[in-house]
């Protein structure tokens, strides 16, 4: 019953804060699982991605739909290459170690959240004198049809 109730826990804070900021499989799921329920950093991994194969997040993604923060062209062009992406990782990940796995998994949040916490403001105060200010959901050059 322990176990049933965690599982809850996580799924609800995950789609909270994958409606919220946009994440929750690989950066929640996969450290609340291991940590609190044990898992193997594989098998934590399979089952966040088994969780993709639902349309778990259909009513988030409808959400950012409706007001104008989804590009369904750059959905399927991502799902495309995503599907490609997950095969070689997928590979990769079973020919390593589960340690292997959990530090090449730590190093990639490590180098996403130096990036967000110190780069991006960085960037942003660089940018400022050459931009309108004037929020763009998708920059023209690169939107996709």
């Amino acid at each position: 019953m322990y176990t049933y109730l965690i599982l809850i826990l996580i799924g609800l804070v995950a789609g909270f804060i994958s409606g919220l900021i946009g994440i929750g499989g690989g950066v929640f799921i996969v450290p609340a699982l291991v940590m609190l329920l044990g898992y193997s950093q594989k098998a934590a991994q399979g089952t966040s991605l088994g969780i993709l194969l639902l349309p778990v997040g259909i009513i988030a993604v409808y959400k950012y739909y409706q007001h104008g923060y989804l590009n369904p062209g750059s959905v399927l062009v991502m799902a495309g290459a995503f599907v490609v992406g997950s095969l070689l990782g997928s590979q990769l990940a079973m020919s390593w170690s589960d340690q292997l796995v959990k530090k090449a998994f730590a190093i990639i949040l490590l180098i996403i959240s130096l990036k967000m916490l110190v780069f991006d403001d960085y960037m942003a105060k660089r940018e400022m004198g050459k931009t309108n200010h004037s929020e763009k959901i998708y920059p023209e050059e690169r939107k996709i049809p």
